[in-house]
């Protein structure tokens, strides 16, 4: 199943994809909020599928604006030097322990929403990222057990404004600009995606490959970044999870290969949708 956020008709709504069309649940005996729908997920589960399945259809794309699917998020955390591609182009040695950095929630955008060039500089990267969300408030969950714990995937964009980022050993600053976390542009539950651990993941920025890789090459996968996460804090429903990205950043090239207003960047991840934005500065916001 595929469950998304959307605006239509002047308001927020959660629905159901169904091809080109989404099933609106806002209007009926489910919660309004994505959140509220993760929260409650096990007892209504059942009861969702039944009513998407007899239910015909509210609004067609064209008449919606997709958004990120967990509008506002509780947590963004997001991993750094996660595959064995990207670390070699970094010039670093492969982390013995997980790299963690937030996002903060102002860096929310939407699947197909426009990405800011802001204008406190011009070093904007793109970083292809499969995403998982939160599904259920935990603690100390063992790394068997951490798929229980998982609601469902989307793809992902850590925009990273280089400069800021690398000016201090704390990332958070450059990986928190507006705009600079788009994701979706839905969540896709774990029995449509089967192994998160075998998806083909790639980044287009105007036309031209710049990532292309597998999930199955991340250094700790969804299940170890679960444990090792919830040994330090309690994990909660809607927590949105960046996994890492793969090589073939913007930075690695020579000369930096960085997006500019006019750039059309896309995601796609294999089984769960592709993002797409153009790229605009900040001036025409």
């Amino acid at each position: 199943m595929k469950l998304a956020t959307f605006t239509a008709d002047g308001r927020e709504r959660v629905g159901i994809v169904v091809g080109d069309w989404l099933v609106d649940l806002t209007n009926g005996a489910f919660p309004a909020t994505m959140i509220g729908l993760i929260e409650l997920w096990p007892a209504i589960e059942a009861d969702v599928r039944r009513f998407a399945a007899g239910t015909k259809p509210h609004f067609a794309f064209s008449r919606v604006r997709l958004r990120a699917p967990v509008p506002r998020p509780p947590k963004i955390l997001a991993i750094g030097l996660n595959y064995a591609d990207h670390i070699a182009e970094t010039g670093r040695e492969k982390p013995a322990w997980q790299v963690w950095f937030a996002k903060m929630s102002n860096a929310v955008n939407g699947p197909y929403d426009p990405i800011q060039i802001p204008l406190a500089s011009k070093d904007i990267d793109y970083e292809a990222e499969f995403v998982f969300v939160i599904g259920k408030r935990c603690r100390h969950v063992p790394k068997e057990k951490a798929h229980e714990v998982v609601f469902g995937y989307c793809a992902g964009n850590d925009v990273s404004v280089r400069d800021w980022q690398f000016a201090s050993p704390q990332w958070i600053l450059g990986k928190s600009f507006d705009t600079h976390a788009p994701f979706g542009p839905w969540i896709v539950t774990p029995d449509e995606v089967g192994d998160p651990h075998a998806l083909g993941i790639r980044c287009i920025l105007n036309g031209e490959v710049r990532q292309n890789s597998n999930t199955r090459e991340l250094v700790f996968n969804v299940f170890d970044q679960i444990a090792h996460l919830s040994e330090a804090m309690t994990l909660e429903p809607g927590d949105v999870i960046f996994t890492g990205t793969p090589g073939g950043v913007g930075a690695a090239m020579k000369p930096p290969g960085y997006m500019k207003a006019g750039d059309t960047v896309r995601v796609e991840i294999e089984k769960i949708g592709a993002l797409e934005a153009r790229l605009v500065s900040e001036r025409e916001v």
